[in-house]
């Protein structure tokens, strides 16, 4: 390699390096440049919106017992009315519900269910992982043998027998999810908390007298917190999925209550006789939802991921 030399006495003039970038706009940059990700986040919006917007986007409110003619009932995808007053762009289930409105209905329940169960069971898990790593000795081993009992079993076994005790209902279905899921948060918190715990701006917190829970909820919390992100991301597609088998299985939330998996089990009685449609549009907006969700959790396990840090 050959040297570049420069005139002894002539100053150089500093190189202007360009401003760090921040993690949002890393997290953003690095999003935007995978198109599976960003196809992801396309179709987790979409769901979003049209859950959030059901009741004014959808044609009928498939719910209204009023405004239902069982003369329409298991009408084919692009039927109308006998008065042809309304079309049925995906047909009708057996109680004569728009199948269109009822997706929308029944995905706002769906994601309701399963973005309120992963926020109580991640609050409730990262404070019992937080607790144990901090405090240690006998507070670690109790709560984590408590999570190793809770993880052993089944989710959808624990969930079933819950329900078999709560009753139907959307907030029963919650409670169950909330005591399927928090293990897992618990667990994750745990061990990113016990890499927190040895910095020495633990040690720092310690020595300036300050509370255990500042130091938990102020310090240690924010530091912890990207590996849970990941885990809620891909754990609200798991939420999505359990409810609707429960639901499916008809221990779920009641008729009266649109989602997603109650509105697939209603059809399934009807595949045999060739109304295939009551069931499997409801299957894609559940399994297209569940892969938005996915696509995007995965996309930021990896950019969140500190190996892949740079």
């Amino acid at each position: 390699m050959s040297a570049v030399l420069t005139p002894v006495g002539i100053e150089q003039e500093p190189v202007a390096l360009p401003p760090p970038e921040t993690p949002w706009r890393r997290l953003r940059r690095e999003f935007l440049a995978n198109k599976l990700a960003v196809a992801g986040l396309v179709l987790l919006l979409l769901a979003v919106a049209v859950a959030v917007f059901a009741p004014w986007i959808s044609p009928q409110n498939p719910y209204d017992i009023g405004k239902l003619d069982i003369l329409d009932s298991k009408l084919p995808p692009g039927s109308k009315t006998a008065d042809g007053g309304m079309h049925y762009w995906l047909g009708t289930d057996g109680q004569a519900r728009d199948l269109l409105s009822a997706i929308f209905y029944g995905l706002r329940t769906s994601l309701m269910v399963g973005g309120v169960s992963v926020a109580a069971a991640l609050a409730i898990g990262t404070i019992v992982g937080l607790t144990a790593a901090y405090f240690g000795r006998w507070v670690d081993a109790l709560l984590m043998r408590i999570v190793d009992i809770q993880l052993s079993f089944p989710s959808i076994l624990v969930a079933l027998i819950l329900l078999a005790i709560l009753g139907k209902g959307v907030d029963k279905v919650i409670i169950a999810l909330v005591i399927v899921q928090w293990a897992y948060f618990a667990r994750a918190a745990r061990g990113a908390a016990l890499v927190e715990r040895a910095k020495e701006y633990v040690e720092a917190a310690q020595c300036m007298a300050l509370s255990s829970p500042r130091v938990l909820l102020r310090h240690m919390l924010p530091n912890c917190m990207p590996p849970l992100i990941v885990i809620a991301t891909i754990d609200l597609a798991h939420a999505i999925a359990l409810e609707s088998t429960l639901s499916f299985l008809g221990v779920g939330v009641p008729v009266t209550e649109p989602s997603l998996g109650m509105l697939i089990a209603n059809g399934f009685e009807f595949m045999l006789s060739g109304h295939y449609w009551i069931s499997f549009f409801p299957g894609i907006a559940l399994a297209l939802a569940i892969v938005g969700i996915n696509l995007v959790g995965d996309h930021l396990r990896d950019i969140l991921n500190p190996h892949n840090a740079h």
